[in-house]
């Protein structure tokens, strides 16, 4: 058995479709970990739901913002950005089943490999945040997501406050850091201030600010971590990190990582054809 995973999709189901032929996935075989922004800014969001819809466990999905962003459309709680390319999927026959199985998938996951843990979100994780707490706090959204007060929810979800993640923090404000945190993160400070305009490479820090997984003392460094969103950080590989954005919907690349049971890792790649404007609003 293979774990592959696999970093932001965006709606390039020709790609996915590519990259799965490259591996040779098989769904009773092997597991796919898909890293968020499934959806968006590509030509066929619906297929790429109904693909990994129909593998069943065999696909285990992250939320990213695109994919948040296609909840609040479909609630009335967010306008269309001129980008947007989920039309397809806000009018399917089969709408409220696919947004169904959107709103259930994970916040953030973490799989055991070769007896290490490897946590996985679609952007960051705050400084002060250890592997349990990441957990925890992703299933406090999870919850949500899944409940009756999802629509409530999105109407309240986007705001930049508050810009640090305290203890204390209760309600709306609570889980608007964590969403932030862990579907928006590039840059930080070290006391785990969010800053959410600068989208460039890792060397572009605003000044006071450093890419939250080079943050001093940070909890989860002893984890291996694994992320999208970051499309201009590019494929970045330590002994506790990678990062799996390639960008294919800007023109580069649809990346995965194989990693199997002794903890090896193979990274496989395929060139994505629907490259689109690189305006980077609203990522």
């Amino acid at each position: 058995m293979a774990l592959y995973l696999i970093g932001d999709v965006q709606g390039c189901d020709a790609a996915l479709g590519q990259l799965l032929g490259k591996i040779n996935f098989s769904p009773s075989r092997d597991t796919l970990f898909l890293l968020g922004d499934l959806v968006n800014r590509g030509p066929d969001s619906l297929a790429v739901l109904r693909r990994l819809r129909a593998y069943g466990a065999s696909a285990r999905c992250l939320l990213g913002n695109h994919d948040l962003h296609l909840l609040a459309l479909a609630h009335g709680a967010r306008d269309p950005h001129r980008l947007d390319t989920l039309t397809s999927v806000l009018q399917d026959p089969d709408r409220q089943g696919l947004l169904q199985w959107l709103s259930q998938q994970s916040m953030a996951l973490c799989e055991h490999i070769g007896g290490e843990p490897v946590l996985m979100v679609h952007a960051g994780v705050l400084p002060s945040w250890t592997l349990a707490q990441t957990l925890d706090l992703a299933a406090e959204v999870e919850a949500v997501l899944r409940g009756a007060e999802l629509p409530a929810f999105l109407h309240q979800m986007y705001g930049n406050q508050p810009v640090r993640w305290q203890d204390n923090l209760v309600g709306m404000e609570r889980l608007r850091v964590i969403v932030n945190a862990l579907t928006r993160l590039r840059f930080c400070t070290a006391q785990g201030e969010m800053e959410f305009v600068t989208k460039n490479s890792a060397a572009a820090a605003p000044p006071g600010f450093m890419p939250w997984f080079d943050v001093p003392g940070r909890q989860t460094a002893h984890v291996t971590v694994a992320f999208g969103h970051w499309s201009t950080l590019g494929c970045l590989s330590r002994p506790r990190l990678m990062a799996l954005d390639t960008g294919c919907v800007w023109g580069g690349a649809l990346s995965a990582v194989r990693i199997d049971g002794d903890g090896a890792r193979e990274l496989i790649q395929v060139p994505c054809p629907a490259a689109q404007n690189p305006d980077m609003s609203g990522d």
